[in-house]
Parts: structure tokens; C-alpha cells; sequence
């Protein structure tokens, strides 16, 4: 056994010699803990586990140790997943960027999220997936891995409006190149940085700017703007991820234009300075599903309290995934 000296004591390293000691000393990890993760998925078990002291990858997974894996995330509210196909849909393009493989097709890999999210029980949460190069070794190229690998985990927490408005500041950490901003990969350390870079300064979150000089978007969310004349825009998406939740938002908001507060929706580039000028300001993101951004780098936006378009077009996209249509609402089968 292992032994080293540290402040002056033997430091020694539990040798575990067998599975049924590993298992006994994780279970006693999760011991009293609620549980947060009711079920998971993963193809390398084939098939699903409802004990999270068993909610493991391999470390010889690609995903693990090169970052080359894809993932996305679907919302459980009421019993229904949100805009699951989506999701999927997305999901299979950004695996398609990473030359990933699915080792299931489109069709099997819904099945599965049902069937998981269905044995879980959750009603409210998040269902979050991953496809990875797969387990094999520990070198750059996947060519050692016999097959990709896909993991799913329900995550029980709770899913509500968000109707208090945030600070954000502009990010320093330089941003994700278009072809890595536009799929949703697992390399997210920038993502981490820019996120921890706003928490140091009491801010909740850093905007990246382009080459261009142009916004682009929040760490993990899209960003949206109504201008002083009542327009609803958000940049581009060739520069950064196409969230589906800021995709319905499009959709959904022409509701506002139709009854008149709204004047207009379109993509667009902004400057900076063009958006630090917008009457509100808002992140867009599957949990929001709408965030309000009340000051940036310190400037108030707008009047500096949460806009009432902001929460018109939050209540609409709330109204979607609560009762909104069967096409975007997938109810549950609960066993």
C-alpha cells in the first residue's frame, strides 16, 4: 500500500482488491444523500441504473480524457419532455462535427430517453445525454475503441421562471472558434472560465464578443435584446450554438407582434455598443427559459429593472413548455 509523509503523518491509499469492497465503499458515499440522480443510462452497461453509487464512465473513455464527446440536454416538466426531438435533432449534428458515430439510431436513441426518464419517476428536471468516441485507451485518435458510448442521467431539480434580473460582464476569456461554438461538444473549459471570471466580480455571467466586435453569446446560453423601437433581435448563429430554446423564441414571440407591443424579430448583428444601448437585455436557455439582464460592465440597461417585454416573452415561452402544443410536449409514460 502506497504511503507517503504529509504534516508529519503516514498518509496511506485505500487499496480496493475487489468490486464488492468498491461498491460497499461508494454506496457508503451516497448513503443518506437524496437522490438527486433517479436514473441513468449508459450503453457500455446496456442498460439502466437506478443506483447512483454505480453512476460511473470509464476513465479509458475518450470523452474522459480527450474531450471528444457531444451532449444536450432536455427539460421534464409536468410529467412531459420539452422539445425533445429538437434536441435529438441537435444532438446528432454536433455528433456528426465530432465524427462521432451513434451507436444507435435516431428513432432508438428517443426510445431510450423515454424509457429512462419513464423508470425515473421525475416529473420535474433535466434529462441530460452524452455520446462519446468510447471507451478503448488512452491515445488521441479513437481508432482504438471498439464503439461510441451513449449515457443519459435524469437530474431531479426544480424548473421555474426566472423573473430577477442579473449583472453581466463582458468576457475576457478569449471565445470558441465557430466550428467548436457551434456544436455542443464536452470541451466547455472556456465556457467555465468566462462563467467563474463574472462570479469573481459579483456579476452572474460574461458576454463574448466576436472577431467582429459583434455579441455573440452567454457561456451557456443565447442573449436577446429588444431595441428601443420594440424589436425583438438576436445575433446569428454562425458563430455560435443554435439554441433550440432561443429558436422557439423566434417562433412564439411573433404572438407579441401579432397584439402590437412587439414591432419585429429578426437575427442581426450587434455591435457592443449598439447593445449596451437596447431598452432590455436577456439570456435565452433551456432552464430559463428566460433570463433578465438588468446591467452590463456596470452600465444600467435600459432603466435598469426587468423589462416588461422580457417577461411578456417569458411568460409566452413558459405557457410553450407547460401547455403548449403535442408536438412540443412529449408526455411520459410512467411506469
Amino acid at each position: 500500500m502506497a504511503s507517503e509523509v504529509e504534516n508529519g503523518e503516514e498518509f496511506k491509499v485505500d487499496v480496493f482488491s475487489s468490486s464488492e469492497e468498491l461498491l460497499s465503499k461508494l454506496q457508503e458515499k451516497w448513503k443518506g444523500k437524496p437522490k438527486t440522480y433517479p436514473a441513468m443510462y449508459s450503453s457500455v452497461f446496456g442498460g439502466i441504473i437506478m443506483d447512483q453509487a454505480m453512476m460511473v464512465i470509464p476513465m479509458d473513455d475518450h470523452m474522459v480524457h480527450r474531450g471528444h464527446g457531444v451532449f444536450d440536454t432536455a427539460i421534464i416538466l409536468g410529467g412531459h419532455l420539452y422539445e425533445l426531438d429538437a434536441h435529438l435533432t441537435r444532438f446528432l449534428k454536433s455528433a456528426s462535427k465530432a465524427r462521432i458515430d451513434s451507436p444507435f439510431p435516431k428513432s432508438t436513441l428517443k426510445k431510450i430517453l423515454i424509457q429512462l426518464a419513464s423508470v425515473s419517476k421525475c416529473k420535474e428536471g433535466t434529462l441530460r445525454y452524452w455520446l462519446s468516441a468510447g471507451p478503448g485507451d488512452f491515445l488521441l485518435s479513437p481508432t482504438g475503441c471498439s464503439s461510441s458510448a451513449f449515457y443519459a442521467v435524469v437530474i431531479d431539480e426544480s424548473i421555474s421562471q426566472c423573473k430577477e434580473g442579473v449583472k453581466v460582464i463582458t468576457s475576457k476569456i478569449p471565445m470558441k472558434s465557430p466550428l467548436f461554438a457551434t456544436m455542443k461538444n464536452v470541451n466547455y473549459l472556456p465556457n467555465v472560465l468566462a462563467k467563474m471570471e463574472a462570479e469573481d466580480v459579483g456579476a452572474d455571467a460574461s458576454i463574448w464578443i466576436d472577431d467582429e466586435g459583434f455579441v455573440a453569446e452567454g457561456p451557456n446560453v443565447n442573449v436577446a435584446f429588444v431595441t428601443n423601437e420594440n424589436e425583438l433581435v438576436l445575433p446569428f448563429f454562425d458563430k455560435i450554438l443554435s439554441g433550440c430554446t432561443a429558436m422557439r423564441l423566434l417562433e412564439v414571440a411573433e404572438e407579441l407582434v401579432k397584439r402590437g407591443p412587439l414591432k419585429g424579430v429578426r437575427l442581426a448583428n450587434l455591435s457592443t455598443e449598439e447593445a449596451k444601448k437596447a431598452k432590455e437585455m436577456m439570456f435565452v436557455g433551456s432552464t430559463l427559459p428566460l433570463l433578465p439582464i438588468v446591467e452590463w460592465d456596470g452600465v444600467p440597461i435600459g432603466d435598469g429593472k426587468v423589462g416588461e417585454l422580457t417577461m411578456a416573452l417569458s411568460d409566452l415561452l413558459w405557457h410553450d413548455m407547460v401547455a403548449g402544443p403535442e408536438t412540443k410536449r412529449f408526455l411520459v409514460p410512467y411506469v
